[in-house]
């Protein structure tokens, strides 16, 4: 309701978003709305807010946008760090038969996933956010009780 109240228009989402929200899941199935979906995540970034607004509510959703976007940013350096971790096990498994590749590959790609994931929070600045700011992208777009 606040975003819907503060915004005064529509907001360009940028192509390094729009490649980032690609890599997202595609869907969600929502029992109770506890989390942000790819199009939640659409909606919150295409908001445009105005800059010289110094209210607290201004500052909250301008926070939260901004929390949103390095999340959203930090996306394909997980895939990216993954596919590149999984790539390398294949090629120094070079030497060896293919079974053996394919027992170690889906292991690494998966610890890859998360060196990827603390190597994006450190290149878009996720890791030094406060928590309060990680709190406010986690809220839910929509709540139905």
């Amino acid at each position: 309701i606040l975003e819907e109240k503060k915004k005064i228009g529509t907001r360009k989402v940028t192509f390094l978003e729009n490649i980032a929200l690609m890599g997202m899941a595609p869907f969600m199935i929502h029992l109770h709305y506890s989390k942000l979906d790819k199009g939640d995540r659409r909606a919150v970034l295409s908001k445009k807010y105005d800059a010289d607004d110094k209210s607290e509510e201004a500052t909250i959703v301008k926070k939260r946008q901004a929390a949103i976007r390095k999340e959203v940013l930090s996306t394909p350096f997980m895939w990216g760090t993954a596919g590149a971790m999984a790539g390398l096990t294949w090629w120094s498994f070079r030497r060896y038969n293919y079974q053996s590749r394919l027992v170690a590959l889906p292991f690494i790609f998966y610890a890859g996933t998360f060196v990827g994931r603390a190597v994006g929070d450190v290149v878009t600045g996720r890791n030094a956010m406060y928590a309060r700011d990680q709190f406010l992208a986690s809220l839910p777009a929509k709540v139905y009780y």
